[in-house]
């Protein structure tokens, strides 16, 4: 059974790039462009892995956070953070709620597949033929 991946940025151009690759490898893509969707989607879709932007519409991604790992229904799935605005308080922050990563824009997509396939216990997982 494939991975469902919760994409959550605001970025059009990015998500579709990402959902693009994802698909290339099997996983099962969703996305939501803004915080309020985000949450829904994470309790209505329990996705296996989510990959959320730290600045977007409709709430932050910090919040967003901390509602994903302080809610009974999404605490133990895994988040990667996404920002273009990179700092240590940032980063520290990240750590301390749980992400299990935290990448800085603009980066390698093959870097962002590593992360997921460290996350989800997959780093053997190859494209699909």
């Amino acid at each position: 059974m494939s991975k469902k991946i919760l994409i959550a940025d605001d970025d059009e151009l990015l998500v579709k790039a990402i959902v693009s690759r994802l698909r290339q490898y099997a996983y099962e893509a969703i996305y939501a462009y803004d915080a309020t969707l985000a949450m829904e989607m994470a309790v209505s879709q329990k996705p296996d892995l989510i990959l959320l932007d730290i600045k977007m519409p409709a709430g932050t991604g910090k919040s967003t956070l901390e509602h994903l790992k302080d809610a009974a229904k999404t605490t133990n799935i895994p988040v990667i953070v996404m920002t273009a605005f990179p700092d240590e308080e940032l980063r520290h922050f990240a750590a301390s709620k749980g992400a299990v990563d935290f990448l800085e824009k603009p980066f390698e997509i093959d870097c962002l597949l590593d992360s997921i396939k460290r996350a989800l216990g997959e780093e053997n997982r190859t494209e699909e033929p």
